[in-house]
């Protein structure tokens, strides 16, 4: 039986997964890494540190799996997106801390080019709006602010990468820098009508081209690797894409109209438009979904960015829980919000308000308050933001949802699976297998190595789903939303 080992690297952790050829999970390992907060609102990842993990997450896998390790056949690799590193060309190592799509240091840049009337060029090409949660505008603030790593771009020492292109790197020794459409996408400096990167992007951020990764399929081989010494012989990298589009490829939302959500650190929500390039004009970006055999697919995307982080933040900075297991108990310990709302603006409100400044809230606090609804209002304002962007979304593409897929380690919360499903009277059907995102880089390295002809065949592979039916009235659901937009326009509001 052949297996794929699997690479997740994402916001919080890197994970080492073990799959079969049909999909199913053998087993994992992960390795968490630090979050560094320099400033307020500014966000960064030690790369070096990101790397190191992957091979000690990969060692402590096969450590454990002996016997399977003549049976691999190929790495697949997803990551978080929008995260980039400037690293050096000859040895690889960081000139700085990954900066994480969370950080907003490139708030004034991106205001000043959006003043400047270069909004429309900028989705027109890229199909994503001029904001700090894409790379490009903090590509710029390094190289104002960090004159060596500017001469290092200009004199061609140093290179540009998302996390995925910055680890084959290094898991290749250098002899392949390159990335897959999913994650160029993410930059602002990648035309999606072309799928190649672009000049014009490129000079208006001020980022060298050349220091910029090959961008492949995602069923490519991106070379080879014996994982730092830890194998004999060296394992084709075949399967690369970022997280969230490897879960909608997993869910094998191949059809348009489908759509899924991925409950993370944020949340991502894609619905598959099909093969022709689409906008929005309401603050729903447009994604290369995937690129197979030379096919390009496109999505909508709405993106929540501190949704699942709200739960971290109500453990590690409140102390109100010790584990996130104890909010599901804890919201159904009392039968309502109380009147209680909490809106996870930590670093602004992403889609469809597109309010850098806003910052989160607690309202609607009384006396009889207390930490049930406390977190209560947390996990509904999960739901919430993710309403908030499903309607938009469904809204804009034309479409009349059914059924949305979820996945993420936030399935396994029934409380939260439930109140997504009955505020949006959509069937929610939520995968078993919380690693979809390392699973749709696994079957894309497995159409890449031949073992399936093409996307007909993925879709006949075995899953398992539970579905949540909503069960609360209409009226019920639309009078909760109308008390968190309520709250929402109370975080929205500046006063002069």
């Amino acid at each position: 039986m052949r297996l794929i080992l699997g690479i997740d690297q994402s916001t919080s952790a890197t994970k080492a997964l073990l799959f079969t050829e049909t999909g199913q999970l053998l087993d994992k390992t992960a390795v968490s890494h630090q979050q560094i907060y320099p400033r307020p609102g500014w966000v960064e990842h030690d790369a070096a540190e990101i790397y190191r993990n992957t091979l000690q997450a990969v060692a402590t896998l096969l450590e454990q799996n002996k016997e399977r390790v003549d049976s691999l056949l190929c790495l697949s690799l997803t990551n978080q997106r929008e995260t980039i590193v400037v690293f050096d060309k000859a040895t690889g190592e960081p000139l700085h801390n990954a900066i994480v799509w969370q950080c907003r240091r490139g708030e004034a840049i991106c205001a000043e080019l959006e003043a400047a009337g270069h909004g429309q060029m900028v989705q027109a090409k890229t199909g994503l709006k001029i904001d700090t949660y894409f790379p490009a505008s903090k590509l710029t603030w390094l190289r104002q602010n960090r004159p060596d790593i500017a001469q290092k771009l200009a004199d061609g020492e140093a290179l540009i990468g998302t996390i995925d292109a910055y680890l084959i790197y290094r898991l290749t020794y250098g002899r392949s820098f390159a990335t897959d459409q999913t994650n160029a996408s993410r930059t602002l400096l990648f035309d999606i009508n072309t799928l190649a990167w672009d000049t014009e992007l490129c000079q208006l951020f001020g980022v060298p081209l050349a220091a910029l990764p090959e961008v492949r399929d995602s069923d490519a081989r991106f070379g080879e690797t014996d994982l730092g010494g830890l194998l004999l012989r060296p394992l084709p990298i075949v399967g690369v894409m970022g997280d969230s589009q490897a879960a909608l490829f997993a869910q094998r939302c191949f059809t348009p109209g489908s759509a899924k959500v991925t409950f993370g650190t944020g949340s991502s929500v894609l619905l598959n438009i099909g093969n022709e390039v689409a906008y929005s004009d309401k603050g729903i970006v447009t994604a290369v979904a995937w690129v197979i055999g030379g096919q390009p697919v496109y999505a909508f995307e709405g993106i929540t960015n501190f949704t699942g982080a709200t739960i971290t933040w109500l453990r590690d900075q409140l102390g109100l829980i010790e584990s996130v297991e104890e909010t599901e108990g804890l919201a159904t310990a009392v039968p309502d919000n109380g009147g209680v709302y909490l809106v996870p603006a930590f670093v602004g409100l992403s889609a469809p308000y597109w309010q850098p400044n806003a910052r989160a809230a607690i309202v609607g606090l009384s006396p009889s308050s207390s930490k049930s609804h406390v977190v209560r209002a947390a996990l509904e304002g999960i739901a919430f933001r993710i309403y908030d962007v499903l309607s938009l979304m469904t809204e804009e593409a034309a479409v009349d949802l059914q059924t949305v897929h979820a996945d993420g380690g936030a399935v396994n919360n029934r409380f939260l699976m439930q109140f997504v499903a009955d505020l949006t009277h959509l069937t929610v059907r939520a995968s078993r297998l919380p690693e979809l995102s390392a699973l749709g880089a696994v079957l894309a390295g497995l159409i890449g190595t031949g073992v399936y002809a093409d996307l007909n065949a993925i879709a006949r592979l075995p899953r398992e789903t539970i579905d949540f039916i909503p069960v609360m009235l209409r009226d019920a659901a639309e009078k909760l939303y109308a008390g968190w937009q309520t709250a929402v326009q109370q975080v929205l509001y500046q006063p002069k």
